[in-house]
Parts: C-alpha cells; sequence; structure tokens
C-alpha cells in the first residue's frame, strides 16, 4: 500500500481534523528518523583526528660509540681490504657529515665483524627495546591498552618477526592487531606512522597504536670490496624510534595532519637506486648507485610540494599558478617561482640521507641554514639512520626549545 492510499483510508476512516493530527506525527518522525540518518552517515564517513600522543628515539650507551679515527682505523686493519680500499673509505667518511658520536653495534667494533643471526637479534633488542622503554616510562600507559602493534625494518625480517619479539618481550594482549613490514627502506617510519593512521580510522574510539621503525645495520654488513656496496657500511647507524597514535586527543603532544608519500619505484632510475645484490664473489650487499642522491632529493622535493599544497596560503598558490602560467605561455626555460614553504610550516626535519640530500632540498626551496640545522646535527651526531631520521630532527627541535604551541612541522 502507497503512502497516498494510507492517508486516503485514513481521511475516509478518521476525518479531516484526526488526519491534520496524524500527518503531524508522521512528519515529526520522519524528521527524527532522517536526522538519525544524516548522523549515522557523517560519523561514518568522516575521517577522525589522529593524535601522536608522544615518541621515543633510541639513545645509545657511549660503549656503542664509534669515532671517525677508529673507524678509518678498522677500515686498515680489516683483512679483506687492501690499502686503496681503506683511503677510499676514509674519504667519504670526511666527506659524510658524520662526527665521532655516532654509534655502531657491538658487532661491528670487531675487526673482523662478526654478523650473525643471533647479533642481528641482540641489535634488534637493543634499539627497540630501549625506545619502547622509553616511551611507555613517559607516558604510564599500560600494555593492555595497547590496540596495534606496527614494526617497519627495511634489511632484517626473521622469523619469528621483530614484531613477535616485542609482543614477547611485553606480553601484550592475545587479540593485538600485529604487522610487520620489511623492504620499505628509509619510509619504512612514515610509512608504518601512515598505516596506523589508516587502520585507525576503523577501530574502536580511543584506540591506541604503537609505531616502531628501525634499521638493523648487522645483516647488511658488506664484506666485499666493491666501492658502490661499501657505502652502506659507512653511512648507516643504529637508530630507532617508538611513537605511540591515538584517537583520542587525552594527553597527547600532535596532531597528524597529513601523510603523503611519494612512490617512485615505477622508474628504472629509482627501483635500482639501493638494490640489494651479490657482487662477482658472492658477497650480499647493498649497491648504491651514482644517481641515488639525485633520485632521493627530487623524491623529498615532490613529497614536500605536495604536501605544500594542502598548507601553503592562497597567495603563494597563487603566484606558483601565475609563474607557472607566463613560463608555459613565453615557453620560457628560467626557474620557475618557488614558493616561500615558511608561511606553512615553521620547521623542517629532511632527511638525513647525507649532505648531498639535505643541500639539494634547501637549495631547491630556498630554505635558511636554521632551518635545516636539524637535519644536518642529526647526521652529524647519529649519522644516517634510515626510517628513523626524522624523528631524531623532531627531538632535536624540541631540545632546543623551539616548539612552540601550534608550530607546523
Amino acid at each position: 500500500m502507497t503512502l497516498g492510499a494510507a492517508i486516503s483510508v485514513k481521511a475516509t476512516l478518521f476525518g479531516s481534523g484526526k488526519l491534520l493530527y496524524w500527518l503531524h506525527d508522521l512528519s515529526q518522525i520522519h524528521i527524527a528518523l532522517v536526522a538519525i540518518l544524516f548522523i549515522t552517515i557523517y560519523k561514518i564517513r568522516r575521517q577522525r583526528t589522529i593524535y601522536i600522543v608522544e615518541y621515543a628515539c633510541f639513545l645509545p650507551n657511549s660503549k656503542y660509540r664509534c669515532p671517525k679515527a677508529t673507524f678509518i682505523e678498522h677500515a686498515r686493519l680489516t683483512p679483506f681490504y687492501d690499502i686503496s680500499d681503506s683511503q677510499f673509505i676514509a674519504r667519504v667518511v670526511e666527506r659524510s657529515g658524520l662526527g665521532d658520536e655516532t654509534n655502531v653495534p657491538p658487532s661491528m667494533n670487531y675487526l673482523f665483524p662478526y654478523c650473525s643471526l643471533n647479533e642481528a637479534r641482540d641489535e634488534v633488542e637493543i634499539v627497540t627495546f630501549s625506545a619502547i622503554d622509553d616511551l611507555f616510562s613517559r607516558t604510564c600507559i599500560s600494555t593492555d591498552a595497547i590496540d596495534m602493534l606496527i614494526v617497519g625494518c627495511g634489511a632484517f625480517s626473521p622469523s619469528p618477526t621483530i614484531a613477535d619479539m616485542i609482543v614477547n618481550r611485553y606480553k601484550l594482549r592475545h587479540d593485538i592487531r600485529v604487522i610487520n613490514l620489511s623492504g620499505m627502506g628509509c619510509g619504512a617510519g612514515l610509512i608504518s606512522v601512515g598505516l596506523a593512521r589508516d587502520l585507525l580510522q576503523a577501530m574502536r574510539w580511543e584506540s591506541q597504536a604503537l609505531v616502531v621503525s628501525t634499521e638493523i645495520t648487522t645483516p647488511s654488513y658488506y664484506r666485499g670490496r666493491k666501492r658502490s656496496m661499501l657505502v652502506t657500511n659507512i653511512l648507516f647507524r643504529m637508530g630507532c624510534f617508538a611513537a605511540l597514535l591515538s584517537t583520542s586527543r587525552a594527553k597527547a603532544r600532535f596532531e597528524l595532519k597529513h601523510v603523503v608519500r611519494t612512490l617512485t619505484s615505477a622508474q628504472d632510475k629509482s627501483y635500482r637506486c639501493v638494490f640489494q645484490e651479490e657482487d662477482d664473489e658472492g658477497n650480499r650487499g647493498n649497491n648504491l648507485s651514482k644517481d641515488l642522491m639525485s633520485v632521493a632529493g627530487d623524491t623529498l622535493k615532490a613529497n614536500i610540494t605536495i604536501i605544500g599544497q594542502h598548507f601553503l596560503p592562497a597567495l603563494e598558490k597563487f603566484k606558483y599558478l601565475v609563474s607557472n602560467a607566463f613560463r608555459n605561455v613565453l615557453n620560457s626555460k628560467n626557474r620557475p617561482y618557488i614558493p616561500n614553504f615558511c608561511t606553512a610550516f615553521e620547521y623542517f626535519c629532511i632527511h638525513a640521507g647525507g649532505p648531498a640530500v639535505i643541500n639539494s632540498v634547501q637549495q631547491s626551496f630556498n630554505l635558511s641554514d636554521e632551518l635545516v640545522e636539524p637535519s644536518r646535527m642529526t647526521l652529524h651526531r647519529f649519522g644516517n639512520q634510515s626510517s628513523s631520521s626524522v624523528w631524531y630532527e623532531l627531538a632535536y627541535i624540541e631540545a632546543k626549545g623551539k616548539m612552540q604551541k601550534g608550530d607546523r612541522c
């Protein structure tokens, strides 16, 4: 029976007065149902705000310290390097931007590094457990309150996984959601944060996600003499961060606004820039191509440009569009207008992959030396820590007392 038919029946049975009364009640019911429907759809479709409650970085003990002179001396005394190899290592170390306070795992302190599976697991326990312990002490959160664990590590993926090691150490809940990522390289940390953000959207309100990212250097040690593969032994150092994310604003220190990933592996040059392979003598290691620095710099620039679209004020966007329009019309080869990214962000955390990467981003976006100081000082103090480096830079900014409420980074 249609609504029109129902109204006709009511009019016949009850008369016009009762009909108006019935229509009044019917309209209120309909309005209430429509309102409930719209509220339900809004709550389902709206993006929850994700907060970073707290984070902590691994701070190594002084016994892991490896001054540049020690590193060079070990290279000179290592039996499978000749004089030209040790001289090459010394040149790279001097140009690397690393200082004398960087740290290597215990296995690297031997003249003939002992890089067994047990040594790699020991490094995992040293860096990850230290960072997580620090995080838990800062937040005073119970391990039973953790709903999700996401771990990222590029080169080391044992069985049981690193995530399993953490679950076992802290006796996390049996129903916790666990994800272990590998092979993501320097982007593993932010990829893990982005994954946690997406999954928290579908979980119950006030859920807590523990995100851990590190790069274990022990299993990546290269025992050969190929120059492009020796570089990884020189640049990478111990590092790890642990962060607690939640949909609850209570006790949160930061609000996570956007996570943008720029994927360039479809390009052959990008795909091959860091490639795990064996040399002619069967020694396995990571081959860093000569295009690595330019690829890293271009990718960072593209990533910052996309992020800038969300934050740049309208005037800067207008200037950029007008500049591009004139260049296209006049077929000009002049450098396009570079937006002032300082109008969108107060601080910049550039991946500390090396002086060339930092210099490339600084020149491309006209950043001052003060703005890239966190990246340079992180590289100098801790070395290239792969996926965790940007969190050390954030910690540097906070340690300097520069971070204020409402600042964007």
